[in-house]
């Protein structure tokens, strides 16, 4: 009876001690999982400065060219008022250099469309960075979920993503359309400025697209059209640089079509409207040369 007894005691101590995980096991796991999770806190932490080090010299450089593209585009201004002063009389020659001048504003808006993206891009970022820090510092102060072990509305709602654009980026779109336009690929480039307009209609090239549609119009003369799309962006886009070019062509394809009164009456608008301008200028040699005043005797308004 008694070796049964210790038989049954040994079998039962055995089970139990295997039952039992060990003590020391389980403290060593403890210890290198909150080791690991230290670690990468620290690495997060360190990774954030170093980032935030890197925005911040960004952030600078950014600006830096921001006031240089200002400056270039105050220069060419200037030069463009200087020399439609200067060459009034010009003809072809002005026409060339306008378009050389256009061509430069053209690149100069592209490269300002590339820095406020580029702005935005930052911004994204480092809201990212603050989200991450944000959710490790909630984390490392022991944030718990909500009641009845679900996680609270915070934690539940997983981070906003950006919307995914639905076409190439504007500024490839925007360029794409320009080679094609300054290579006589005008149906294909045509498509690409729509496109621009359809998928960033609030972008600032989109204005710029409009004054190229109705560009490839004249150029394939489509001089109705032309009018249209010229019209379109003096409606749409009159804050766009653009705009007096538009109201100048608009004038000019009005005059190709026989609309004289319609041509002299935006002609006149374009000077009222944008007088500083070297399309301004333009403008009142054309109408000196019709011998036809500048201004008229009462305001004028785009017709549409």
């Amino acid at each position: 009876m008694r070796k049964i007894v210790a038989s049954l005691s040994t079998v039962f101590l055995i089970a139990l001690l295997c039952s039992a995980p060990p003590a020391h096991a389980v403290s060593k796991e403890m210890v290198q999982l909150q080791t690991q999770v230290q670690q990468l806190q620290d690495a997060l932490q360190h990774l954030q400065e170093t980032q935030d080090q890197q925005l911040s010299v960004l952030q600078h450089v950014v600006q830096q060219m921001n006031d240089s593209l200002g400056r270039i585009s105050s220069t060419v201004s200037t030069l463009q008022t200087q020399v439609q002063a200067q060459n009034d009389a010009g003809g072809g020659k002005i026409d060339q250099v306008s378009t050389q001048m256009q061509g430069i504003n053209d690149s100069l808006d592209a490269l300002r469309s590339r820095i406020d993206k580029l702005t935005a891009q930052v911004q994204a970022v480092q809201s990212q960075l603050q989200n991450i820090s944000t959710q490790s510092a909630v984390q490392q102060q022991g944030g718990q979920p909500g009641a009845g072990g679900q996680p609270t509305g915070d934690q539940n709602q997983a981070p906003q993503q950006p919307p995914q654009p639905q076409a190439p980026p504007v500024n490839d779109l925007y360029q794409g359309a320009l080679r094609d336009y300054n290579s006589a690929r005008y149906d294909l480039a045509a498509g690409e400025f729509g496109d621009v307009l359809k998928y960033y209609p609030n972008d600032d090239l989109a204005g710029n697209a409009q004054f190229y549609l109705g560009e490839i119009a004249y150029r394939q003369g489509k001089y109705a059209d032309a009018i249209k799309a010229y019209g379109q962006v003096l409606q749409q886009f009159p804050g766009n640089t653009k705009a007096p070019a538009a109201a100048l062509r608009k004038g000019e394809a009005e005059l190709a079509v026989d609309q004289r009164d319609n041509g002299i009456r935006d002609l006149r608008a374009l000077i009222a409207r944008y007088p500083q301008t070297p399309e301004a200028a333009q403008a009142r040699s054309r109408l000196n040369g019709m011998g036809v005043r500048p201004t008229a005797s009462k305001p004028t308004a785009y017709h549409q």
